[in-house]
């Protein structure tokens, strides 16, 4: 499905690629939540919906991606959370074989995340998947998320690659869409994201459910 020979650079998103985003949803749509209701003494279901509303008037900016806003945002230390719920952090299915894959192919590794540093840190602590990478490259080190091509243009100011030779796998569309107007060539993304969701039935760019479907 991908030709090796034409790709020199791997960009890998994190969470809903490598990792499964059922750990994220649940965090960010029931563990959350539930905890802001405690701390305010609301019911749970107001501050479900409270939240919704206000996560999804900042979706697909840096404040959505970033711990420290929601602490302020929500009053209490969300990072505590993260920390004390890496453990339900969990690799997709071949994740690990696909990146030893890559291991042999001698291609440029990075991964590239809107995850918050803190938030990366945690989950390399639970599934460390540095040993693999070249780098790992958080949008918060640039102060602008994937969304933005600002990102791609930091990216490639840092580490050089070449757009046309690069493939991006990645399961969130809006930043292939912005990937691909960077000029990055090859780009995958995937089916099923969150494990304990069902598979999306379309998408706009070449779909695979698991790494192994694009192992040589």
């Amino acid at each position: 499905m991908l030709n090796w020979n034409e790709i020199d650079t791997v960009l890998l998103d994190m969470d809903g690629t490598l990792l499964d985003l059922a750990y994220d949803n649940h965090f960010w749509l029931e563990h959350i939540p539930r905890t802001y209701a405690e701390h305010h003494g609301i019911e749970a279901e107001t501050a479900k919906q409270q939240l919704i509303e206000t996560m999804n008037s900042v979706k697909g900016q840096l404040e959505w991606y970033c711990i420290d806003h929601w602490s302020d945002v929500l009053g209490f230390d969300v990072g505590q959370h993260v920390q004390a719920t890496r453990h339900q952090v969990a690799a997709r299915p071949f994740a690990i074989e696909f990146l030893h894959f890559l291991q042999t192919q001698a291609k440029q590794v990075l991964m590239v995340t809107n995850a918050h540093t803190l938030v990366l840190e945690s989950k390399m602590q639970e599934v460390d998947l540095r040993p693999y990478f070249d780098s790992l490259i958080s949008s918060h080190h640039y102060a602008c998320p994937k969304e933005s091509v600002t990102f791609w243009t930091h990216l490639v100011q840092h580490h050089p690659f070449d757009p046309s030779r690069t493939l991006l796998i990645d399961d969130n569309e809006q930043v292939l869409a912005v990937a691909q107007q960077f000029g990055i060539k090859h780009l995958v993304t995937l089916k099923q994201p969150d494990s304990s969701l069902a598979p999306k039935r379309h998408s706009d760019y070449m779909a695979i459910t698991h790494f192994d479907e694009i192992l040589l």
